[in-house]
């Protein structure tokens, strides 16, 4: 087929699967990734458009009208969604990145509600997240109580599980040796319908019922990460709203007026501090202060507050005369307030002393085994040294084997 003839709606699809697939399995270099990005979005974008000429989708249809080989073109709008948001920006900016985050949302909407509109592809669950997200997209969270951390963990791992068995549930129908074969049996069959301009049926009913449980749990899975994605969406643009705005670029005539400010800001600031009003003298955006009022706040001259209240030297605030005078003759650092053994005492009340303990105080707890007056002792050894003599009495050597048996 040359460039110039249009394909098919199977075969821009199978391009479009192609790229994004490529750019999951073996990402390419990063010079070739925005290429690679961009030919991917615009054979999805290829797809949209062909789907609408042939009226693919009908709102007024059910699921079990559906085609089964139509089932792949739900998922367009959602691949366009997760390439929208890999599309590399040459000046990353937080306007061009909420651009992009926008496009994605605009087409994982269109997903959910395409979705929304056949009876069935949508679960309950995901129905209730979809009226939620209607309700209010951009404060939209997989988990209802966000407030309650121990139920935000059990959402969260809920999700994992789920998501998990998902993605176990689709590896296994697409493992099944009959899927294979039953998903080339109605490629064939849709060729030659096609050709023939009417529906083919060579496929078992075993086979195609495989092969549609398949793509219907591709599509649980996708819808199941939209939602997280969406999630996602939302946290990343508070983020990038907490960033600080980028200044403005100004026309030219401006940048004149502000520079011929700055120019004539000497003389402007010169003219303040010679016949300005009362409150251009009391303030003032300079760092330093003029001489004479440095002089007057060293020096403790002056008033401490002016007319306004506004405060025009540091003071103190003290109690009487007493505390004033106790401090007129007194050393310049902190003294104790107690003494070390206060101090300790003081510690080994509040327990930060540890008493007790160690190798000597378990010495110090053992007696002496040499002590002569340990009467105790001494008397546990008599009555040993008797038990055994009364032992070696009751039984006199040789009277015990006397047969010499072994």
């Amino acid at each position: 087929m040359s460039d110039q003839e249009p394909r098919s709606l199977k075969a821009t699809f199978a391009a479009a699967e192609e790229k994004r697939l490529s750019l999951e399995n073996s990402p390419p270099s990063p010079a070739d990734y925005a290429d690679t990005v961009s030919a991917a979005i615009k054979l999805y974008q290829s797809c949209l458009s062909q789907i609408s000429l042939l009226s693919l989708f009908s709102s007024n249809e059910g699921l079990e009208d559906l085609n089964t080989n139509d089932l792949p073109y739900l998922l367009v709008n959602y691949h366009l969604a997760e390439l929208i948001q890999k599309i590399p920006s040459p000046t990353p900016s937080p306007a061009e990145r909420k651009h992009i985050l926008a496009q994605a949302r605009e087409a994982y909407e269109r997903y959910l509600h395409l979705l929304d509109s056949y009876e069935g592809l949508l679960n309950p669950t995901y129905k209730k997240l979809l009226e939620r997200y209607t309700d209010s997209p951009t404060d939209f969270s997989v988990v209802s109580s966000a407030s309650d951390p121990n139920a935000r963990r059990n959402a969260k791992i809920a999700n994992f599980k789920a998501e998990k068995e998902l993605r176990q549930k689709l590896a296994y129908l697409r493992q099944r040796p009959e899927y294979a074969a039953a998903d080339l049996e109605l490629d064939d069959d849709e060729s030659i319908s096609q050709s023939r301009g009417g529906g083919g049926g060579g496929g078992s009913t075993g086979d195609e019922e495989l092969v549609r449980s398949v793509h219907l749990a591709h599509l649980d899975l996708c819808t199941h990460l939209t939602f997280q994605a969406l999630e996602s969406l939302n946290r990343e643009l508070e983020v990038l709203n907490m960033a600080p705005r980028e200044p403005a670029s100004l026309p030219s005539a401006q940048l004149r007026n502000n520079q011929a400010g700055n120019d004539g800001g000497a003389q402007d600031d010169l003219r303040r501090r010679q016949g300005g009003g009362a409150a251009d003298r009391d303030y003032s955006d300079r760092l330093d202060m003029p001489f004479s009022r440095l002089q007057g706040i060293l020096g403790g001259s002056g008033p401490i507050l002016s007319k306004e209240g506004r405060p025009l030297r540091p003071f103190t605030l003290t109690g009487t005369r007493q505390e004033i005078a106790k401090g007129v003759f007194r050393p310049g650092h902190n003294l104790p307030t107690m003494s070390i053994d206060e101090y300790l005492e003081e510690e080994r009340r509040r327990g930060g002393i540890i008493e007790g303990g160690g190798e000597a105080s378990w010495k110090a707890g053992e007696k002496d085994p040499n002590d002569e007056d340990d009467y105790e002792k001494l008397d546990a050894e008599t009555m040993k040294a008797r038990a055994w003599d009364e032992f070696v009495e009751a039984n006199p050597k040789g009277s015990g084997n006397t047969l010499n048996r072994g």
